[in-house]
């Protein structure tokens, strides 16, 4: 298993067999257009899981394949097709020159302001990270983790959401 396909603040749940879904995959799931439930993902074999993992899933060709490795795993394991959605367009994770207001509200939040040099130099799957960890309904405890690990440093001690 390639440990540089994850970041720091997932070592929790990576060193425990990845039992949640790890960045890098969900980053595949959005380009696939493919929502993969957790207890299917937890359904998975380990050697499965590391294939979502490492697999590819840059251009058509392999968003496709990988989009069919995901229908047949979720069918193996749950005995149905996952739910299909259209990727979105043009994700504000995608945009080097823009920091997506919901990310700028959360980094605000616990004391960082993040110019534009800074979330240009962050590499999509970062921008997607941060993107997902602040999102609504999200669990979103590692946001500053996620900061912490991409280089803002430790925040501000009185600085809590």
């Amino acid at each position: 298993m390639d440990k540089k396909a994850f970041f720091r603040f997932e070592a929790d749940f990576v060193d425990t067999g990845i039992r949640c879904i790890p960045m890098v995959v969900r980053f595949k799931l959005d380009l696939a257009g493919v929502k993969l439930l957790l207890l299917t993902w937890v359904r998975c074999h380990f050697t499965e899981r590391q294939l979502l993992v490492n697999a590819p899933c840059v251009n058509e060709t392999e968003i496709s394949h990988y989009r069919e490795l995901l229908i047949r795993l979720s069918e193996k394991h749950s005995g149905q097709s996952p739910k299909l959605f259209e990727p979105e367009q043009s994700p504000s994770w995608q945009q080097q020159d823009i920091v997506p207001e919901e990310v700028q509200l959360q980094a605000i939040q616990y004391g960082w302001k993040i110019k534009h040099t800074e979330w240009s130099r962050l590499d999509e799957l970062q921008r997607f990270a941060l993107v997902k960890l602040c999102r609504p309904g999200h669990e979103n405890k590692n946001f500053p983790h996620a900061m912490e690990e991409f280089g803002w440093g430790k925040r501000p001690v009185n600085q809590q959401p």
